[in-house]
Order: structure tokens, then C-alpha cells, then sequence
């Protein structure tokens, strides 16, 4: 398999070759990330999603090698592989880590021992230090949908044989190949072609309108107390908008309706 040289921050290249991109097609049966839509990858690793840029990797994640197995922290300030997960299982507590992003380039990584990730003088990764320094800082290296994880020595973190976390290739290669895993809820990315009072779901758009056109004289929010189910239909319809002016109605507190 063929190894990948570090160039600048941020990027992977191939040995060998000369900068020029190439582009690669995706998989059968995955699907890109959406802040939309679940891909069939996040919901067979549990609903914890694959990160693909630096600024995501905040709060609880989970570094993965290979399917399934995820880096596991020991009560020595060691870590290890953990056991092959099944699928639509995520990882366990002890591999849960929180990710905190420094920069555009750099992250750092904290245990569930409340311990950040470093790497020590024999390149074995370790979960002892109290603060973030130099030693402490992480880099993501991104390519080609690749990630590898460059430690403040120059060395990438991998496992050794004896499933040992280490961080000692110069050069990534298959087994420096990572996945960094978070279980933070995307935020949902607003429609250019709805306005500011229909975005979120039917309940939050129903009190978006309801703020723009109640009267506030006694600073109380009326909603209609009839259930969505109504809303929900009518939208399916085309006639989501009557609907909402018939419930603000029916409170006869909007300035708009009769």
C-alpha cells in the first residue's frame, strides 16, 4: 500500500507524486455527511458521525482504527485498542475522549480521566498531563478523505503490535490511517429559500409567527392548545400558512387576524 509523506499542515501526499489531484469516487452504499440526513455510516457506528475538518473536532469524540475499534484509556494514563464493536454500537466510555480545537491546525485531546494526550519520550502516547502545551497539541493531517494524527514529535499515531497507542511513523501509511468520530449534534443548515420564521420544526415555526404578529400587552405567548397533527397536514398540503392564521385566530390576540 502505498505511503503518504507529510508536505504542510493540514495535508497528506502521495509518495511519489508530483502534486497533482486526483479525484476519487465514493464508495458504494456511502453517503456523504449532512447535516440533514443520517448516512448509513453514522447510524451503523451508533449515531456518532465522521469528522472531516479540524473545527469539528470539539466535545465528545472517539478516535477509530480500522471498523468498529476505537483508542481506549487505562487507569495507568496508557491506552489501548479496544474490542471490535458491533455494528450500529458506538464506543464505550473509556473511549470516549473530548476533543478541543486550538486552531486552524491544532487540537488536543482529554480523557475520561480528565487527562490530556501526549506523546512521551519513548513515543508511546500517553494521558497524564494536568494542561495543554506544545506537547499536548495535536495535528490533523487531511487527504483524499484520509486522516492521520501528527504528535508534537513528528511521529503519527498508530498502534503498535501489542495494540499499544504510540506516535511513531514519520510517514502515514495504512496503519496510521484514522477515523475521528463525534457524537455532537450537527447544526442544521438554514434554507436560503424559507424566511427566518420557518426555520426549525412545525412547533418552533408556529411560535416564530406567533412573535411576530401577537400582541404582547401582558407579556404572555398564546398558542392554539389543538394538537400539530393539523399543522403537519396542512403543510403537505400547501395550505401550512391558512392553517396558522386560523389557529392565531382562534386566540384572538394577533394583530393581523380578525
Amino acid at each position: 500500500m502505498s505511503e503518504y509523506d507529510k508536505v504542510k499542515p493540514g495535508k497528506l501526499k502521495l509518495k511519489g507524486d508530483k502534486g497533482k489531484s486526483k479525484k476519487r469516487k465514493h464508495q458504494s452504499g456511502k453517503t456523504k455527511e449532512n447535516p440533514t440526513q443520517i448516512s448509513t455510516d453514522t447510524i451503523s457506528h451508533g449515531n456518532w458521525w465522521k469528522i472531516s475538518k479540524t473545527e469539528d473536532i470539539v466535545g465528545p469524540v472517539a478516535i477509530e482504527f480500522g471498523s468498529h475499534v476505537y483508542v481506549k484509556a487505562l487507569d495507568n494514563g496508557l491506552f489501548t485498542l479496544g474490542a471490535p464493536h458491533n455494528e450500529t454500537e458506538g464506543p464505550s466510555p473509556e473511549e470516549i475522549l473530548t476533543g478541543v480545537y486550538i486552531s486552524e491546525h491544532k487540537v488536543a485531546f482529554k480523557s475520561g480521566y480528565n487527562k490530556y494526550l501526549r506523546v512521551d519520550k519513548n513515543d508511546v502516547v500517553t494521558g497524564r498531563s494536568d494542561a495543554i502545551g506544545a506537547m499536548e497539541q495535536w495535528e490533523p493531517v487531511l487527504q483524499d478523505g484520509k486522516m492521520a494524527l501528527l504528535g508534537y514529535n513528528g511521529g503519527f499515531m498508530s498502534a503498535d503490535d501489542e495494540d499499544s497507542i504510540i506516535a511513531r511513523a514519520k510517514r502515514a501509511a495504512a496503519e496510521q490511517f484514522l477515523t475521528i468520530r463525534s457524537h455532537t449534534l450537527k447544526e442544521i443548515s438554514r434554507s436560503k429559500d424559507e424566511p427566518d420564521e420557518e426555520q426549525g420544526n412545525l412547533k418552533q415555526v408556529e411560535i416564530n409567527y406567533v412573535k411576530k404578529f401577537q400582541k404582547f400587552q401582558d407579556k404572555r405567548l398564546r398558542l392554539c392548545p389543538e394538537g400539530k397533527k393539523d399543522l403537519k397536514k396542512a403543510k403537505d398540503e400547501g395550505t401550512f400558512h391558512e392553517t396558522l392564521l386560523d389557529r392565531r385566530s382562534k386566540m384572538k390576540a394577533d394583530r393581523y387576524c380578525k
